[in-house]
């Protein structure tokens, strides 16, 4: 296990998370999603402009280069001019502001005097203005976990991004839907020490954060960033951490990643290697030499017109496919770089040759013609030859940012908890003020009137669970953290079923059924509201509860459908009644030589025929009584 405390790693967080407002952020369209409606669609492209003070934002710059026409899709039922750029934005949302100083004061930051929306660039094609609305609400404050306190630096509100639906060769989808609806971020000091810890700091704030009754729910209403950084190593920016659980996977392996780069750096510096060596390295044309490969890729590439390209780096060899951990390779930092920056598929190295359709006698034909040592590695790109030499210089630049150890850079988390490289570090080029918004003054009787009516903490709303049903405290807190505190009220409320069964229903039911990939986005409140309204008037069992819902998660119909087609529906009482007073005299021997035996027995018997179809207490309710009639009439 790695000490972290040795390594000097800081975390930072970045809590974003949508607001549950019925307009967005700068204009009256709703927030919910439309599923109706005219849906257009219109074409803009982007480019990089100087900011304020004569300079370019290296992001900015990077998403330039793309050059990619950005296709808009806008439903018109929660779209308007404004998200389309064609209309100033209208006056911030106040209730999302209410909501955002709200939070500031849970976590003890102080409000500001008054808000100024800035502009921050993003051309990556998510804004269609080319820049991103935010607004600094709170300063400072403080989290607590365990004995340890975390600072906040800053609470801001700023307007979400596009969705992305698809990515071309020469061309981006976005869905307009998502764009504008008010988004809440929560940054910490990178004060955090471990990467249990960073979870843990999460769990905290998206306990405040529900806390308030106002944030959305679902996927993709919550992300979080992470920034990085260790003893010699880098800040690293790390986005889109969707699930909590994964924060702690991703921390540890950006750590195992900055400790391979700076194992890396070492060996080459005792190699010798120099930056000259890497920088005056010449692309070579070896497009002869894969004449007749039978390399799938190459001989796209080739057919299509393109040529070989490749490069020598000196004292490279073996470091390339090294690999300490999965997923972490310095020959994957390159191609990684290489994808985003160039548009090729990738490349390939002399570490991991011969291998995809490549023959050894190309690889010692390659080494030859490179003029290759037993230290040197050679790289390889399959392209139009303009686009080949643009990756060669890219892998020029990475392989010499090798000799720094860990470069400064944004990456993007995988659902496997590991990284790849996004784009470079936005600077402080990127924001300049909104001059379409007034400011807006907050007024210190308006701070007093939000702290005057403070939500209750979930720690409170939790015991309150625990005292009005009767729960156990584990499983009031699986209801707050699933946030489904609201629908489970409902259904108890409804139904009149045991608070207990719904609770675990809502909560490790669908947990289970979803980690066995069950599709629980098509489970919605109504269909188990409906399951718990036939298990109240004795239709179907509690029991069944598994079954019915697995059912409709992989068949997406009714309940009454899905337990018409799996049989699940209870006979009549009388029937149920008469089975087991015929089992109960079939068996009256038994029962007056040992009860306990005997009840056993049939209560196994039943269960059996019944499982699914009717409640188990119920069962064993009117086998007693079956049996304390048999045992009076005896008597």
């Amino acid at each position: 296990m790695e000490d972290y405390s040795n390594i000097k790693l800081k975390v930072g967080l970045e809590i974003h998370r949508q607001l549950d407002t019925k307009r967005k952020l700068f204009c009256d369209c709703p927030t919910e999603e439309a599923e109706d409606g005219e849906t257009i669609t219109f074409v803009r492209k982007l480019r990089e402009v100087q900011s304020e003070l004569g300079t370019v934002d290296a992001a900015a710059m990077f998403e330039s280069k793309k050059r990619k026409t950005i296709v808009y899709h806008a439903n018109l039922k929660n779209v308007c001019l404004v998200e389309m750029d064609e209309e100033p934005p209208h006056n911030l949302n106040p209730e999302a502001l209410e909501i955002a100083l709200t939070v500031a004061l849970l976590l003890d930051s102080k409000p500001v005097d008054e808000v100024h929306v800035m502009r921050k660039i993003v051309i990556d094609g998510s804004n269609t203005t080319g820049f991103q609305r935010t607004c600094i609400i709170g300063i400072g404050g403080q989290i607590k976990i365990k004995n340890k306190t975390i600072p906040i630096q800053t609470i801001t509100l700023e307007e979400d991004a596009a969705r992305i639906i698809e990515v071309g060769k020469d061309e981006v989808h976005y869905d307009l839907s998502r764009l504008g609806i008010p988004l809440i971020e929560i940054s910490t000091e990178p004060v955090i020490e471990s990467p249990e810890e960073a979870m843990e700091v999460a769990y905290a704030i998206g306990r405040i954060l529900r806390a308030t009754g106002k944030v959305k729910r679902g996927i993709g209403t919550i992300r979080q960033d992470l920034n990085i950084s260790i003893k010699d190593g880098a800040p690293v920016e790390i986005k889109g951490v969707q699930e909590l659980e994964l924060i702690q996977k991703v921390v540890e392996n950006e750590v195992k990643r900055q400790l391979h780069l700076l194992w890396i750096k070492e060996e080459l510096l005792k190699r010798g290697v120099r930056k000259e060596d890497i920088w005056n390295a010449k692309p070579v044309d070896v497009t002869h030499i894969f004449s007749k490969t039978s390399s799938k890729i190459i001989r796209r590439q080739l057919e299509a017109g393109g040529v070989v390209y490749a490069i020598t780096l000196k004292g490279f060899a073996g470091l390339l496919s090294l690999q300490p951990s999965p997923g972490i390779r310095l020959g994957a930092e390159i191609a990684g770089r290489v994808r985003a920056w160039s548009d090729v598929e990738g490349i390939f190295h002399t570490d991991e040759l011969p291998n995809y359709g490549i023959t050894i006698e190309e690889v010692k034909a390659l080494k030859d013609a490179m003029g290759a040592g037993e230290y040197d590695a050679v790289v390889i790109v399959a392209a139009e030859r303009d686009k080949a030499l643009d990756a060669i210089e890219v892998i020029k630049e990475r392989a010499a940012e090798a000799l720094d150890g860990v470069p400064e850079e944004t990456r993007a988390a995988r659902p496997d908890g590991t990284t790849v490289y996004m784009r470079p570090r936005p600077g402080s080029a990127r924001m300049y003020p909104e001059t379409d918004i007034p400011p807006i003054i907050i007024l210190q009787e308006y701070i007093e009137y939000l702290r005057a009516r403070l939500p209750k903490t979930l720690d409170v709303v939790s015991q309150q669970l625990v005292e009005k049903y009767g729960l156990s405290k584990q499983l009031a807190n699986d209801l707050i953290d699933s946030e489904v505190v609201e629908d489970f009220e409902e259904i108890v409320s409804k139904t009149g079923v045991s608070p207990t069964v719904v609770a675990s229903t809502l909560t490790e039911v669908l947990r289970s059924l979803r980690r066995e990939g069950a599709n629980v986005e098509k489970i919605t409140k109504a269909h188990i509201m409906r399951f718990f309204e036939l298990v109240s008037c004795n239709k179907v069992a509690k029991e069944a509860v598994r079954d019915v819902l697995a059912a409709v998660a992989q068949k997406g119909r009714s309940v009454d459908q899905v337990i018409d087609e799996l049989g699940l529906w209870s006979p009549p009482a009388s029937e149920v009644e008469g089975r087991i007073k015929a089992l109960v005299e079939e068996h009256k021997q038994e029962i007056f030589a040992d009860e306990r035996k005997a009840v056993a027995k049939l209560m196994g018997e039943l269960m059996k025929y019944y499982r699914g179809r009717v409640d188990g207490a119920l069962i064993n309710s009117m086998l007693i009584k079956a049996i304390r009639t048999l045992k009076s009439g005896e008597q």
